[in-house]
This record gives C-alpha cells, sequence and structure tokens, in this order.
C-alpha cells in the first residue's frame, strides 16, 4: 500500500488548483457586500441567525482586469447571515479559470462561506474537478477529481480536508479513503483510516498534472 501511494504522489504531483477558492473568494467577497439592494432591516434587539438577504436562482460572474472571465458563482439560493458573516449557497455551483484558461469545477448540495470567501465549507455529493488539460510540455493530463459529502477548503493556506470518506481519481486511478488532508503548498497529500487504491497499468514514466 505504501508503495502505491508513493506511485500516486508521483503521479499527482499533489496539485488541485485552488484558484478555484480563490475566485469563490472574490465572488462570495462581491455577494455579501453588495447585496445591499434586497436586506432587510436588521432587528435592534439580539441578534439572532436569521438571513439578512437572499437571492435565489442567480449566477455572479467575475472577470479580471483585461476583462476576462475568472470565475462563475451560481447556485438556487444564497442567503447571508449577519450573525456570523456567512454566505450559504444551495445547490452551489462554482466555475473558475486559471491564467491558461484551463478549467476547475466546484459542486455541492450546499456551500458555506465565511465572509471573505478563505474558507469554503461544500456539504452533500461535494465534487472538485479540474478538467483534462494539456501541459505546458504538450503532454496530456487527464481529469482529477476530489469527491466526497464533505470537503472543506482554506484557501488562504492552500489546503483542503475532510474528516468523511473521499474519492480520488485521475484518469483511470482512483483512491479512497476515511479522512483527508491535502496541503497544495507542500505538495503533500494525507490518507487516513482505510485506504483503498487502483492504478491504472501504464507503459511510459508518469507525468504531472
Amino acid at each position: 500500500m505504501i508503495g502505491m501511494l508513493r506511485q500516486l504522489l508521483d503521479r499527482l504531483t499533489l496539485y488541485l488548483p485552488l484558484l478555484l477558492m480563490g475566485g469563490l473568494a472574490l465572488s462570495t467577497y462581491w455577494l455579501t457586500h453588495t447585496g445591499t439592494g434586497v436586506a432587510v432591516a436588521r432587528p435592534a434587539a439580539a441578534v439572532r441567525h436569521l438571513p439578512d438577504y437572499f437571492m435565489r436562482e442567480f449566477s455572479v460572474q467575475t472577470f479580471d482586469a483585461q476583462g476576462r472571465l475568472k470565475s462563475v458563482v451560481s447556485g438556487a439560493e444564497a442567503r447571508h447571515f449577519a450573525d456570523t458573516d456567512t454566505l450559504e449557497i444551495d445547490q452551489a455551483l462554482i466555475r473558475s479559470y486559471d491564467e491558461a484558461g484551463r478549467l476547475t469545477t466546484a459542486s455541492a448540495r450546499q456551500a458555506i462561506s465565511n465572509s471573505d470567501g478563505s474558507e469554503v465549507r461544500l456539504m452533500g455529493g461535494a465534487r472538485v474537478v479540474r478538467a483534462a488539460v494539456v501541459s505546458s510540455q504538450g503532454k496530456p493530463q487527464p481529469e482529477l477529481t476530489f469527491a466526497g459529502e464533505f470537503l472543506h477548503a482554506f484557501v488562504k493556506d492552500q489546503r483542503v480536508v475532510s474528516d468523511q470518506p473521499v474519492v480520488l481519481t485521475r484518469g483511470a486511478d482512483r483512491f479512497s479513503a476515511a479522512r483527508l488532508d491535502f496541503d497544495n503548498r507542500q505538495r503533500v497529500v494525507q490518507l487516513d483510516g482505510r485506504v483503498q487504491g487502483v492504478l491504472a497499468a501504464s507503459t511510459s514514466p508518469p507525468s504531472p498534472p
């Protein structure tokens, strides 16, 4: 099993595109600071956990300085809670593009973000998918997916953790574990609990994603 994990680390190069979460950070910051048009007057009494504004069937796009699309955040409904300064999104779908135009998608039945989007929890059918790409060396890289019922992303720390079962797939390679701790800065992934994996046979040396 250790050998299989080492092979997986070599093949993945442990890259998870947290630019996706960066796009979400920008979008959720916009949402939490521009929702005053539909805001409900806040009571002067003790603060309760009630939404002060909401949006239904929404889609928010963000662009870079050159006018290129950076991210799209959409959902069935979004609610902002003043007492915790958090944003809850039902049926969340987040699409983000890096500088090379490569797409990463995240989805979940519910996403909860803090005010600046630096911490995001994806709950219920959570998936983060980097689309298949071609590397700068011209080598094709297969789709990379993180999936589970819960994924917790710390954007500033470039870290994704889960205390619930997760599945990692890259092309035909597949690993499952009871818990995940992924550190993009250190290029380290820790899979705990009952770890199982399948590595597809390859006739050529693996290339990083």
